[in-house]
């Protein structure tokens, strides 16, 4: 296994990331496409008391002199993915080798919430594995730092069609370079970009619109 790793460690470096879509950005567009927007075409990134939590959590896992055995499993950590058929690149939080196969672990620094963002995330985690390997990724698993607990994913076909609808529409949203309208509901609540985003103000301006317009249809007799 050590040496398939460091090959595709060597492969993942020659990527070549002008066209490739950054895995985080499915996680984005599942929550909301306005933030993936925001940050992929905006270029727009705030911080909070959320993303600090997130990224102290990705700083102590995403250390590849911390790679190394776990019991029977053998763990690569900050782990470079990509898949040429997708057009995506990123790197993982953890992959656990189980003798050939690989399990994807991702580290997220809340609960788990009704949304299946970090699913689908850690599902396009997946499907590049398969490409590098050759190996089937049946399942991995995403640890939620606020419980502490270890939730398994299974990728079914459902989340693997997910991944694909969310890159097509991701890649004609970075072509297009149009913000979506926002959610403007409780996801908006802890969202670091609540500001520049202004969910509240754009979300009343669309519903006097709505309201507008009503005003001129003739309901059928």
């Amino acid at each position: 296994i050590e040496e398939q790793v460091q090959a595709m460690i060597a492969e993942g470096s020659r990527a070549d990331e002008a066209d490739q879509i950054p895995i985080s950005a499915l996680n984005h567009y599942a929550y909301c496409p306005r933030r993936c927007a925001l940050v992929h075409v905006e270029r727009t990134f705030d911080e909070n008391i959320y993303t600090m939590r997130g990224r102290d959590l990705h700083e102590r896992t995403d250390t590849p002199e911390e790679s190394g055995k776990e019991g029977e499993a053998r763990v690569e950590r900050a782990l470079p993915l990509w898949s040429k058929r997708l057009g995506l690149i990123g790197k993982s939080d953890v992959v656990e080798f189980h003798e050939e196969t690989p399990y994807p672990v991702e580290y997220k620094s809340g609960h788990r919430r009704q949304w299946d963002n970090d699913d689908l995330q850690l599902c396009a985690q997946a499907i590049c594995l398969e490409e590098m390997t050759g190996k089937p990724v049946p399942c991995g698993a995403i640890y939620h730092h606020g419980s502490r607990r270890r939730r398994e994913v299974v990728f079914d076909e459902s989340l693997r069609h997910g991944v694909e609808e969310a890159v097509v529409a991701i890649r004609k949203m970075l072509a297009e370079r149009v913000l979506p309208p926002p959610v403007n509901d409780k996801r908006c609540e802890h969202c670091s970009l609540n500001e520049s985003c202004l969910p509240s103000v754009i979300g009343e301006q669309d519903r006097a619109k709505r309201l507008v317009r009503d005003l001129f249809v003739v309901p059928a007799p």
